[in-house]
């Protein structure tokens, strides 16, 4: 045995052949062996530098792009060729997207366009707009990128050069308050978060959008390019959580995310910063309600902690259209001509209970039937069936729809 000793308690020692073990100890422990067949043995934590997607700190001979590395404090990231392929937070893996419904797949009130303010084009996504001359339109389409099969498609139909200080047109999302609860928005602890998505426009140059509470008086405008004409591109944007303002962790709005299509110079502020104040966009950004037939396609949206984004999260069909039927759903039942004889009504249950109780429902129905909603408790319960409240002149098939949106 070979033995490299200081005056104290810390050398290296090597055992013989036998056992073959490179030992180095420090304070008379072994902190680190090496053994036959390059076995590595660590007795203490080891610290590594950060890395990077291109270039992690933990690694392996020939594929110096494929490991581990630290993106920022508290996380850690896997990374595959140079690109990130999971990203380990207090959140965990799964049910990590925000954003339901960010990949276009479910459009249960059909796939016509829509033109009307706060339409549904798609489940959990509007088109909202102020113009008082533009006009618009937005639908689900089977244009998308490559791993995807839908996106929203945005088209101008009437176009508008001089928008008003005002006006507007955008997609947003709604994202409930108890979905981002976590967050802590509003206080010291709030939690930074990263938007992506992939899109594709027939303009290019820089687009915007913000971030924003139920309330209006607090906004996060960022903004991205779009280098090429027709051709997809992923965007990512880190945006730090605001420790001010109110951000609703109720059944209500919790924020608000849109990718401005135009907006005036009132409700448009500077990239990069939080501000007290209801914006839209970008200031100087790109304003497609000024260019006839102008489009804007967008997927794969998702919304989640920390400063990495990670791959669009695939959840199941039926899980994502789950989802949406919180906040609406459509269904049918057979009418009936007599109701109330005996005392009976004929009711349903709703395939999801309902984001709300029933006062804050609306229900419509293809024969003009009163219908009523029951909660599935009597003090504090949500939406969770509904009943025939008037008698039709014979037994029909009738399709309803329920919402509950935010």
């Amino acid at each position: 045995m070979a033995n490299i000793i200081n005056a104290g308690t810390n050398g290296v020692t090597v055992t013989g052949a036998a056992s073959a073990v490179l030992n180095i100890q420090v304070g008379g422990t072994n902190a680190l062996q090496i053994g036959t067949g390059a076995t590595l043995t660590l007795s203490t934590p080891q610290v590594f530098p950060a890395g990077t997607a291109a270039a992690p700190s933990i690694t392996t001979t020939g594929d110096t792009d494929t490991g581990i590395y630290f993106p920022t404090a508290n996380q850690a990231a896997i990374t595959t060729g140079g690109t990130v392929a999971a990203a380990f937070n207090s959140n965990g893996l799964f049910f990590r997207n925000r954003i339901i419904n960010g990949d276009m797949r479910i459009a249960q009130r059909g796939t016509a366009a829509v033109t009307t303010n706060d339409a549904f084009p798609v489940d959990r996504f509007r088109l909202s707009f102020a113009n008082s001359t533009g006009a618009f339109s937005a639908e689900q389409s089977t244009t998308a990128p490559a791993g995807f099969v839908n996106s929203l498609k945005y088209v101008t139909t009437t176009a508008d050069a001089s928008l008003g200080a005002t006006e507007y047109a955008t997609l947003y999302h709604a994202i409930e308050g108890t979905n981002v609860a976590d967050l802590a928005w509003g206080s010291a602890d709030a939690r930074s978060v990263t938007l992506s998505f992939w899109c594709r426009s027939s303009v290019t140059g820089t687009f915007g959008g913000t971030i924003r509470n139920s309330a209006g008086n607090r906004s996060y405008v960022f903004s991205f390019v779009v280098n090429s004409v027709d051709t997809w591109e992923y965007k990512t944007i880190v945006i730090p959580g605001d420790t001010t303002g109110t951000w609703l962790t109720t059944t209500n709005v919790g924020m608000y995310i849109n990718v401005s299509m135009g907006a005036g110079a009132t409700i448009s502020g500077t990239a990069g910063s939080w501000s007290a104040s209801n914006l839209i966009g970008v200031t100087s950004g790109v304003n497609l309600i000024a260019t006839l037939n102008a489009n804007f396609y967008i997927t794969g949206v998702q919304l989640e902690t920390g400063s990495v984004a990670t791959p669009f999260e695939r959840r199941p069909y039926g899980t994502e259209l789950m989802l949406c039927q919180r906040y609406f759903e459509k269904g049918s039942f057979v009418s009936a001509t007599a109701i109330n004889t005996g005392g009976i009504y004929p009711s349903f249950p709703l395939k999801v209970t309902k984001r709300v109780a029933a006062a804050s429902c609306t229900a419509t129905n293809s024969r003009s039937l009163t219908l009523a909603i029951i909660n599935d408790d009597s003090t504090s319960g949500l939406a969770s069936s509904i009943y025939q409240n008037s008698n039709d002149s014979a037994s029909n098939i009738t399709y309803f729809t329920l919402s509950a949106e935010l």
